[in-house]
């Protein structure tokens, strides 16, 4: 089975909208949203029932029994991320709370524990024609990088029969999230924007992947913006080697189309179009 990645480097660039398109034109069977800080594919992917739903646990966070504590003050001196504090008892900010167990450690009459915390939620959604996982992870948790490698092994692990192939949406950037994305995939169809910050971006996600030995290929959403940056971003791949496989205009069609929960392939219109094209020889390339 084929594993197609939508990348960006930054966020903005219409990653999602391309993601949504692909999926769309190939009928793809299984897919998956792996921003997991900020997951948006499903509000352009249809999905009937209800989603299987599975709490997702990260660090561990401290407790303490108060009945047991002496406030003899050792966990709060100890605390190197100012997690504990002192009103009318010490309690554990779970926000601030590492999990790194200094304080259970220190503690004269063991009054503190670890204890398992939710750092998310997994979502699972299942028919007789595809597979979507997603999940989000709450406000304050940093284990992204590990829900998202859960988030494609829960897309895997329930393939139907005869799946040829993945799409997944990752995040923006090039920090943990989008290298467990990167794990394992075919291919990386990046989507840049003309504008330097876009360039800038691209150029990182592509050093990412070249690290990881992740054949790419690159398309440019909103490419009328900026003839000029965007002939730059074609050079670019010419002279690095990197298959260029289209543009996508900017198109006020595409805004009534991701506001009414459909995809730009949804409707007959100019981004519509040309994403058929970088589809054709995405396919072409995978």
């Amino acid at each position: 089975m084929k594993q197609l990645l939508i990348l960006s480097g930054k966020g903005g660039t219409g990653k999602t909208t391309v993601a949504g398109a692909l999926i769309n034109l190939s009928h793809a069977r299984a897919y998956a949203d792996c921003d997991v800080d900020a997951p948006n594919l499903h509000l352009s992917m249809a999905q009937s029932g209800e989603a299987e739903r599975n709490d997702y646990y990260g660090m561990p966070k401290a407790r303490i029994d108060g009945e047991t504590c002496i406030g003899c003050g050792q966990c709060e001196e100890h605390c190197r991320f100012d997690a504990i504090s002192n009103k009318n008892g010490y309690l554990v900010d779970p926000f601030s709370c590492e999990g790194c167990g200094v304080c259970e450690a220190v503690c004269p009459v063991n009054a503190i524990q670890m204890h398992p915390s939710v750092a998310g939620e997994q979502m699972l959604y299942r028919s007789a024609h595809s597979v979507f996982s997603t999940a989000q992870l709450r406000m304050g948790s940093g284990t992204s990088g590990k829900l998202v490698t859960e988030v494609k092994k829960r897309m895997l692990s329930s393939l139907l029969p005869e799946t040829e192939l993945a799409i997944i949406d990752g995040s923006p950037g090039i920090g943990c999230p989008v290298i467990a994305s990167m794990s394992g995939v075919s291919m990386v169809l990046i989507v840049a924007e003309p504008s330097i910050s876009g360039i800038s971006d691209m150029e990182r996600i592509l050093h990412t992947a070249e690290i990881f030995h992740t054949p790419t290929c690159v398309c440019v959403n909103k490419a009328d913006v900026n003839s000029e940056l965007t002939g730059q971003i074609k050079r670019f791949c010419e002279e690095k080697q990197i298959p260029f496989v289209g543009t996508i205009p900017y198109d006020p069609a595409a805004v009534t189309a991701i506001n009414s929960g459909k995809t730009i392939v949804d409707l007959d219109c100019l981004s519509g179009r040309a994403m058929r094209k970088i589809f054709a020889e995405s396919m072409r390339l995978l």
